[in-house]
């Protein structure tokens, strides 16, 4: 069972000395992992899947303890990513961990080449409040089969999950290998000022540009998995009951609060209706058809606290005020951190719902007839985490990919790339920098180290002192061999 929630110390001279003492002993063990073997890592990360599949009830309970977190979303989105994340490391790891052998170029004709992935050192996670063990022992994993350190800030917003992820850890791994600092904002502020060999951080585009403000003051490498304004578009081919039901649950599960979650949705005029029919249809088969059955419903999280919860009020408030309708859900309890899944509609661009990333449940609904303009209207914003698009039309989803950028996409589906072991998962740009999962999670954490090995080549023939015969070579090698 979970142990009982203590206190979240502040930091202090003494906090600042452990982190700094940790790191230093991180520092030195890092050089022994450099030459750790498959076996070593596949055993370290078999640990942790033993760990996780036995704490499977502490893990609910911590989840249902900071925000009302359902079993069966906390299994789906908690804890089967990092199964999989280990199983996909165990499976391909030995491949991963190869040279890889590359060809000469016709100027290096007499080398031989390869690329080593070498341990980057001593890595930070700092990982976010909405998926707490999902985005925390996920990039874990792929530190762990990267042969690193690793020095883990959890979120404050998340006592109970936290605190379970400090207990898993130190129950696996000596401090010189993993540790877990709790605290507030000023714990991760300080762990920022370490010179970390990379930074993995999850969270606001924000607090993003602050990561990387620090990373450079020791030329740290970084991964930030951020968010932003995800759209998606629903066109008049588009398999309705397909395209509600996908955004419906992609929108609303852990009560909107998920980086990838379609932000607002672009819907064909000519199907406009019957959308927001079968999305309310949806709704309602998912949660409750009315607001008294989703607040009863063991299958709707909350929202993680009260300051969340009042700016997810605020934006609900400001677009009424402004002329949006509300064509399903609207009602808030804020005793209990309680908005029920909300579709609005006629919503003006100036509203505050359309200016900010709004990781909560309230989705706009806009009408569109010119794709054009959709697209237009998609490039005028930052980049998004995803953009989703629903349509039968091969060549109009084909256009929508070509012309609208997104970290990743899904077509007639929403969320669910992020679960694919395969693909990369990131942003671009205002939405994130590098990418996560399988190997992409393992690049991230590994120096791609380029060797060449000499056995003939006539390189030397170029050097000084530069003679007629040498500046003719040159000529040549710059006049063929290029």
């Amino acid at each position: 069972m979970a142990t009982k929630l203590t206190a979240v110390i502040p930091i202090t001279t003494e906090i600042k000395k452990s982190e700094r003492d940790i790191f230093e002993r991180q520092r030195r063990f890092a050089t022994t992992l450099r030459g750790s073997t498959v076996t070593e890592r596949l055993a370290k990360l078999e640990k942790l899947r033993l760990v996780l599949e036995r704490r499977r009830d502490d893990i609910n309970q911590a989840a249902a303890a900071d925000f009302g977190k359902p079993a069966a979303e906390v299994e789906l989105t908690e804890i089967f990513p990092v199964l999989h994340e280990i199983a996909h490391a165990k499976r391909h790891l030995k491949k991963w961990m190869k040279p890889v052998s590359v060809s000469a170029t016709r100027a290096m004709l007499g080398t031989a080449a390869q690329i080593r992935h070498e341990p980057k050192g001593v890595c930070l996670i700092i990982s976010p409040w909405n998926y707490p063990f999902n985005l925390t022992f996920g990039p874990l994993v792929s530190a762990i089969a990267a042969g690193n350190t690793a020095m883990l800030k959890p979120s404050e917003l998340t006592p109970h999950c936290s605190q379970l992820i400090r207990e898993i850890v130190e129950e696996l791994y000596s401090p010189d290998e993993v540790a877990v600092f709790e605290g507030e904002a000023e714990v991760a502020q300080h762990l920022l000022s370490l010179p970390f060999d990379h930074i993995f951080f999850t969270g606001s585009p924000a607090i993003g540009r602050l990561v990387m403000r620090a990373a450079s003051e020791h030329l740290t490498s970084v991964t930030l998995e951020l968010g932003g304004k995800s759209p998606a578009i629903v066109d008049e081919t588009a398999n309705l009951e397909n395209a509600a039901r996908n955004i419906v649950w992609g929108k609303f599960a852990n009560n909107g609060q998920t980086c990838i979650a379609p932000d607002y949705v672009y819907v064909h005029q000519s199907v406009r209706d019957r959308f927001l029919e079968k999305a309310a249809q949806q709704i309602g088969q998912m949660y409750g058809t009315t607001a008294e059955a989703v607040g009863k419903s063991q299958d709707y999280c909350r929202i993680v606290n009260s300051r969340h919860f009042e700016r997810l009020q605020g934006l609900l408030d400001d677009a009424r005020q402004k002329g949006a309708s509300i064509a399903a859900g609207g009602a808030t309890e804020a005793s209990t951190r309680f908005i029920a899944p909300t579709i609005l509609t006629d919503v003006p661009i100036e509203a505050k719902v359309m200016q900010e990333e709004i990781f909560g449940p309230l989705l706009p609904v806009l009408v569109y007839t010119d794709l054009d303009q959709v697209l237009k209207d998609i490039n005028s914003r930052p980049k998004p985490l995803a953009l989703y698009v629903f349509s039968k039309d091969k060549a109009r989803t084909e256009k929508v990919l070509r012309q609208a950028p997104a970290g990743g996409s899904c077509v007639n589906q929403c969320v669910v790339h992020f679960l694919h072991g395969n693909l990369p998962f990131g942003g671009v740009n205002n939405s994130g920098i590098g990418s996560a999962h399988g190997v992409y999670g393992f690049k991230a954490f590994s120096h791609e180290r380029a060797v060449l090995v000499d056995h003939f080549s006539i390189t030397h023939w170029l050097f000084p002192p530069y003679t007629r015969l040498v500046k003719m070579l040159i000529h040549m090698t710059s006049r063929y061999f290029a």
